[in-house]
């Protein structure tokens, strides 16, 4: 039995209220939803979090899946909603400036090869929150810089202002990791 059969079995039982059936979704999809929530969150008890609240909505309102798309993709809309407005409530989005007192220097040759998923997750993690939800939205969503600023509560330009900073930033402490990976090698 392949996994959209799987799936489809198991959103019956949700639409139905089957606990077991739920059960059985949320162990499916946890680990890839909880992968989104990272991308929000600051730490891995934050993501659990985020899940857990994201999958609480999703019970509760599994009526208005229409069938329209993929069914994970609805989900995951879910969790990425929960992330925003979970810090849209507790936390005031400020724009920090950037973190580096030194100039981005663009010219220079990066090499982020060597780099895992998870090191470049560390270092999207470590932006602060505003940046790392426009760039979360942006780069990996896919939504607007209009559809941002909705969410957000930010204006389109403020938006477009904030993810040129997050690359910014990234772009810088790629540099970092870059150079000091020349330097252990030469060393």
């Amino acid at each position: 039995m392949n996994t959209d059969t799987n799936l489809n079995r198991m959103w019956e039982g949700c639409l139905q209220n089957d606990r077991k059936q739920q059960e059985l979704l949320y162990k499916t999809l946890a680990p890839k939803m909880m992968a989104v929530c990272m991308r929000y969150a600051n730490d891995r008890d934050e993501a659990q979090d985020i899940l857990q609240e994201g999958f609480i909505k999703m019970f509760n309102n599994v009526h208005k899946y229409r069938g329209d798309g993929n069914l994970e993709g609805w989900i995951r809309r879910i969790m990425v909603h929960t992330a925003i407005s979970r810090y849209r409530k507790l936390k005031p989005m400020v724009l920090v400036e950037d973190m580096s007192e030194n100039p981005i220097h663009t010219s220079a040759t990066q090499n982020a090869n060597n780099l895992e998923l998870k090191d470049l997750l560390k270092l999207v993690q470590q932006l602060p929150q505003v940046y790392r939800s426009v760039f979360n939205m942006y780069a990996v969503e896919g939504y607007s810089h209009q559809e941002i600023g909705n969410k957000l509560g930010i204006t389109e330009l403020l938006s477009r202002t904030t993810l040129y900073r997050a690359r910014n930033i990234l772009k810088d402490k790629l540099m970092q990791l870059t150079t000091n990976e020349q330097y252990h090698m030469a060393g």
